[in-house]
């Protein structure tokens, strides 16, 4: 459920009607951790080839930073929704990264974003200035009719979700799923809290503001379709995926599956099998693209 288009300026209702698609849904692909990661990661270094492996297996969101955006968007479809991230990690590699605000919403509706995206770190000494930074950006967002997307998260994604829930415990994502509801959010992107009757619960948490599931750090693709199909059962209305796609074998492939399973409610187990498929004729036709080179060329 939605808020009705009576409560929001037109132009975030606008906007997310591309964000949140016909389906009801919100399939998005994170290719912005160059923003947050502590090392780089290697797939990213061809942006424009992952966007276009993205949008051509069903991602209708991308979130991007203003920089990857200039780069990557001939590769966007005409239906692609940006998704402009607002927030980058100081110091990634520490438990806690502080969260720093580095764009404004002006600078995402001038770049034809239709959402804005800004991390959530609760906890810790910087938890106040977090929340002032979280209450602006939702006040400028209102003004200028832009959808935010709140990642109400752990302060660190780069450990492994069982980990961070026994760290920070399942009142942790309750609270700050709800504070960026309270706060202004549009979509609400948070972590798997272990299973579907937790999920369920941060979803009511979220009164009524849409939930997407983060795919958080890498999973076997059997788990990660798993847990979408449990949380878009327990009221999710998608996924933001980041590592799990663009390191996969087959970006584009694994996009596919979890377009299935969100978008036409198939099992995780239907679209593992399909995925599976993919993988092997991709993999075959790059063998055989090989075999038809020179042979100095394809040694």
């Amino acid at each position: 459920m939605t808020r009705q288009a009576g409560t929001a300026p037109l132009g975030t209702v606008m906007r997310l009607k591309r964000v949140i698609d016909p389906a009801g849904v919100s399939v998005i692909c994170a290719l912005d951790h160059g923003m947050t990661s502590p090392t780089f990661l290697e797939p990213l270094a061809d942006i424009a080839g992952r966007t276009g492996e993205v949008v051509a297996g069903g991602a209708n969101v991308i979130m991007m930073s203003k920089g990857m955006i200039r780069i990557a968007e001939p590769a966007f479809s005409p239906t692609t929704s940006l998704a402009l991230l607002l927030s980058a990690s100081a110091n990634p590699e520490g438990a806690e990264p502080e969260v720093v605000q580095i764009g404004e919403v002006e600078e995402a509706a001038r770049l034809g974003a239709d959402a804005v995206v800004l991390f959530t770190a609760l906890g810790g000494h910087t938890e106040s200035a977090m929340i002032r930074t979280l209450a602006g950006v939702g006040r400028e967002c209102a003004t200028l009719g832009m959808p935010l997307i709140a990642e109400a998260e752990f302060p660190t994604t780069y450990a492994a979700v069982e980990e961070l829930t026994q760290q920070y415990g399942f009142e942790y994502l309750r609270r700050n799923v709800r504070l960026c509801a309270e706060l202004g959010a549009d979509i609400v992107k948070t972590n798997w809290p272990g299973d579907q009757d937790a999920f369920a619960q941060l979803v009511d948490a979220a009164a009524g503001i849409p939930v997407v599931l983060a795919g958080g750090s890498r999973l076997e693709d059997r788990e990660l379709l798993t847990r979408m199909e449990l949380a878009t059962a327990a009221g999710g209305i998608g996924c933001s995926v980041g590592r799990n796609i663009f390191m996969h074998r087959s970006p584009r492939a694994i996009t596919q599956a979890l377009s299935r399973v969100i978008r036409e409610r198939w099992t995780a187990h239907k679209a593992l099998a399909e995925l599976e498929e993919a993988v092997l004729q991709e993999d075959a036709g790059k063998a055989g693209a090989a075999d038809g080179l020179p042979r100095e060329r394809a040694l």
